[in-house]
C-alpha cells in the first residue's frame, strides 16, 4: 500500500503564487516546450493569479551579470511588480525573498521557475521543509533537456511537492463558474471556450434572481 498525498484544496484564502528566474537568458535554452507555449502558460498564470487576487512573489538571479531581465511578458503581466534580484542558487536562501513568501501568509505556494529542477524545485522542496505545501506548475516552468525534466518531477514527487499544470492550480483556486472574475481566469489561460463561462454566470443571476 502507497502512501497518498492528497492536501485540502488551494483556495484563494490559503494560496500565493511563486514566479522564480523566468528570464531571457534562461529562456533561450528551454527544449522542453515551444518558448511560446512556455511564455503563454507563465503570462496565463500570472494573470489569473493577479486576477483571483493571490499575492504573488517574482524574483531574478544575477539579472546583470548572467541571466538577463524577467522576460518582458511577465512584467508587462505584472506592472508595478517588483523582482528580487539574487544570487543565491536557491531563492529561498536570500532571507529577502524567503521574507517576501512568509509575508504573504499563505499556507500553500505554487512555484513556476526556470528552470524547473532548480529553480522551481530548490525552493518548493525548501518549502516543505519549512512547514509550508508546496505546488509546481510543470507547464510554466521549462529546461533545458528532457532527463531533467524527468528527473526533476520525480525528485519532487519524492520530496513531497505537488506537481500540477497551471491551469488545473489556477482553476482549484478559482473554485466557481459564477464567479466574477471566471471569464477573466479563463482567459487569461487561453482557454477559447470562456465564452461559455458567462453563459454559465448569466444563468446563475436568472435563476437566483
Amino acid at each position: 500500500m502507497t502512501n497518498a498525498y492528497n492536501p485540502e484544496p488551494l483556495n484563494r484564502d490559503n494560496a500565493a503564487m511563486v514566479f522564480v528566474d523566468n528570464q531571457v537568458g534562461l529562456m533561450t535554452g528551454v527544449r522542453d516546450h515551444s518558448i511560446a507555449e512556455l511564455k503563454a502558460n507563465i503570462v496565463g498564470m500570472a494573470k489569473s493569479a493577479k486576477a483571483l487576487g493571490l499575492p504573488i512573489v517574482t524574483t531574478t538571479t544575477s539579472s546583470e551579470t548572467l541571466w538577463g531581465p524577467a522576460i518582458p511578458e511577465l512584467t508587462e503581466a505584472l506592472p508595478g511588480q517588483t523582482f528580487i534580484d539574487r544570487t543565491t542558487v536557491n531563492a529561498w536562501d536570500d532571507p529577502r525573498v524567503a521574507e517576501a513568501i512568509r509575508a504573504t501568509g499563505r499556507s500553500k505556494l505554487i512555484f513556476a521557475g526556470l528552470s524547473v529542477e532548480v529553480c522551481a524545485a530548490f525552493p518548493a522542496m525548501r518549502a516543505v521543509r519549512e512547514g509550508f505545501e508546496a505546488y509546481v506548475a510543470v507547464d510554466a516552468s521549462g529546461t533545458f533537456n528532457m532527463t531533467k525534466r524527468e528527473t526533476a518531477l520525480m525528485r519532487l514527487t519524492q520530496a513531497g511537492v505537488v506537481v500540477a499544470d497551471g491551469a488545473s492550480l489556477m482553476i482549484e483556486i478559482l473554485a466557481d463558474n459564477a464567479s466574477a472574475e471566471a471569464g477573466e481566469v479563463y482567459q487569461a489561460l487561453g482557454m477559447d471556450w470562456s465564452i461559455l463561462v458567462g453563459q454559465v454566470r448569466e444563468s446563475a443571476a436568472l435563476s437566483n434572481a
